[in-house]
Order: structure tokens, then C-alpha cells, then sequence
């Protein structure tokens, strides 16, 4: 009997000298590492606060449903979506009222008024150019330059029926127009006359294609061309254009009744810090709040004054007006 009793004894001294699987101190959702530098941020979550945040490849969709499926027993601490998620977050009660670090330096217009919903980062849309295969053509410096003959099957654009991203385009060519939400007719004036440049006219993501020199010029995101500039072989620039643009934030919420809500609000803390926001750089990404980026990063980006052109609009509004302007798109320009 002694020699059992010991036997369990060093069984169970050896168990508590084993390596422990260590719990995770806060689950956020949709933190994907190999988008907007999600690895190098939860890195230095760890590293500053000691907190370890799992990766999570959940998409804007897959983490607002799962919050609505776990409403009654929230297993998230923090969210990362797009800003039309955001909203829809708070709509549905699942996004708890939190005011970050630095939240009245955020811009008015990228955050819900009582912090359900806050800006982390944004992309501005503009026009991403590979200059190599522009030809004699120069860049194009404005959204009207592009019906021009000189670029005759030069330019291209995500469906605005179907792809987020070319609803964004044609929300920025309406406004630049002088069209608003309630109004979408010089976007679709523009979308005839520029049909007559045969247009490329994609349903998907199409980096590669501007990389290629296929699609020598596209509506697409600022991240999207400073990473080709930096990162790919060739000559390629980011445009805003001059009648201008608008920017798509991505937004951050604590969640509603989280299991660890005061670890959430540090980690947002952070995330919204001189020293998290200048992580978002890494992916071209611009930070939400006006920190003083390293001038290496800094230079990267286009002048502050060329953002100017670039602002927000009323995000609920224009989800709402959404697939009014895809069926317009479709029976009038397509």
C-alpha cells in the first residue's frame, strides 16, 4: 500500500512538473495573423501587458454571427470587423459602450458616438496604377481623367453589384460627382460614360492582375498599392483622386457581458496606444488616431495633404442604400 501511495505521489509530482497548455487570457474574434499585421500586434500584447490573445481566422460575417449565436454566454472578450459589422453589432446588442485610450482623437464620423464601435485603422480608395504598363499614358490624377480615350481598356473595377470594395469606388465617384446616399445618379453617369473605355470589370480581389500589368489601373485601396510599391517588382503608385475619395475603417468593440471585460479594455488600451497603432504601418495600413509615425513609415504613405481629399461617410446609411445601388448598376450600366 506504501508503495502505491509513493507511486501516486511521484505521478502526480511528475504531471505538475509538465509543461501546462497555458489558457488564454482574452479571445478576441477575428484577429487573422496574416491580415493587417494581426501577428506582430498580439506579439506585443504579450510582450507589454502579459496577456495572451489566440489567433482567430474568423471573417467580419463569421464574427458577428458567432457573437449573435453566443449572446447569452459571450465567449469573446474583444471584436475586430468592418465598419458596417460594427454597426450592426450595436444594433443587435452584442458591442458593449467603451471609450479607449485615446478616443477623442479619433476622427468624428469613425466611431459610434458612445465608443460601441471604434476605428483601429482605415483604407482610402483610390486608384492603384502600374506606370509600367500605362504606356505613353500618364497617371491618371482624378476620377474624370479615366474617361479620356488615352486610357481605353486600361481601366478597372470591382463589380459594385457584387464586391464590397467597388461598392466602396462607386460610393467615392458619386460623391466626388456630387451625387450623396440618397442620390446615386452621377454614379451612374460616370459608370455609362466610363463603359465606353471598356472597362475591366473583375468579381474579385485583383492584386495580382494591377501587378501583372493586366489591369494597368484599378479602383482599389491605398494598402493595397503602397504594398505593390514596396514589396512587388515594378513601378506602381497610389492616386487620390482630386475631386475625391473616401475612407472604410475597421472598428473594434468590447463585447457585451465578456467573460474577461476589464483585460478587454486594456488590450484595446493598447491597441489604440502611440506604440500599437504604428503596428497597423506594417500592412500600409493607416492608424485611426493622428500619432507621429517614424519618418522611415512615414514617407511611405502620400502626404497628410493629400489625405484631406479622402473622408468618411455615413457607413449605416450607406449599407442600407447598398443593394438599391447594385440593382441600378446592374439594369442601367451593365
Amino acid at each position: 500500500m506504501r508503495n502505491l501511495t509513493m507511486g501516486l505521489a511521484a505521478a502526480g509530482l511528475l504531471v505538475a512538473l509538465l509543461p501546462q497548455a497555458h489558457a488564454a487570457d482574452a479571445i478576441c474574434y477575428n484577429c487573422p495573423p496574416q491580415w493587417a499585421d494581426w501577428a506582430s500586434q498580439l506579439e506585443a500584447i504579450e510582450e507589454n501587458l502579459g496577456y495572451e490573445v489566440p489567433h482567430d481566422n474568423k471573417n467580419s460575417g463569421q464574427t458577428l454571427s458567432q457573437l449573435l449565436a453566443e449572446k447569452d454566454n459571450p465567449v469573446a472578450d474583444i471584436a475586430y470587423y468592418g465598419v458596417t459589422f460594427g454597426i450592426k453589432a450595436k444594433a443587435e446588442g452584442v458591442a458593449a459602450p467603451y471609450k479607449p485610450k485615446g478616443f477623442e482623437e479619433i476622427p468624428e464620423g469613425l466611431k459610434d458616438p458612445e465608443g460601441h464601435w471604434f476605428t483601429v485603422h482605415f483604407g482610402t480608395l483610390g486608384l492603384f496604377v502600374n506606370v509600367d504598363a500605362l504606356g505613353d499614358a500618364p497617371v491618371p490624377q482624378c476620377w474624370a481623367d479615366l474617361t479620356k480615350p488615352e486610357y481605353d481598356g486600361m481601366v478597372g473595377y470591382l463589380d459594385p453589384s457584387s464586391a464590397f470594395v467597388g461598392y466602396a469606388g462607386a460610393v467615392a465617384v458619386n460623391r466626388a460627382m456630387g451625387g450623396d446616399l440618397d442620390n446615386f445618379d452621377p454614379a451612374i453617369a460616370y459608370f455609362q460614360e466610363l463603359a465606353e473605355n471598356d472597362p475591366i470589370v473583375p468579381k474579385q480581389t485583383s492584386y495580382a492582375r494591377v501587378v501583372s500589368g493586366e489591369i494597368p489601373i484599378l479602383f482599389d485601396y491605398d494598402f493595397n498599392a503602397y504594398r505593390a510599391k514596396y514589396t512587388e517588382d515594378g513601378s506602381f503608385e497610389f492616386v487620390i483622386p482630386c475631386e475625391g475619395s473616401v475612407v472604410v475603417p475597421y472598428v473594434m468593440s468590447l463585447v457585451a457581458n465578456a467573460p474577461n471585460p476589464e483585460t478587454g479594455k486594456e488590450i484595446l488600451d493598447f491597441i489604440m496606444s502611440d506604440q500599437g497603432q504604428a503596428i497597423w504601418t506594417n500592412a500600409f495600413l493607416k492608424p485611426a488616431r493622428p500619432i507621429e509615425l517614424p519618418a522611415e513609415i512615414a514617407s511611405k504613405f502620400l502626404p497628410e495633404s493629400e489625405y484631406e481629399r479622402a473622408t468618411p461617410v455615413d457607413y449605416a446609411k450607406m449599407e442600407q442604400v447598398q443593394k438599391g445601388f447594385g440593382e441600378r448598376y446592374l439594369n442601367e450600366v451593365r
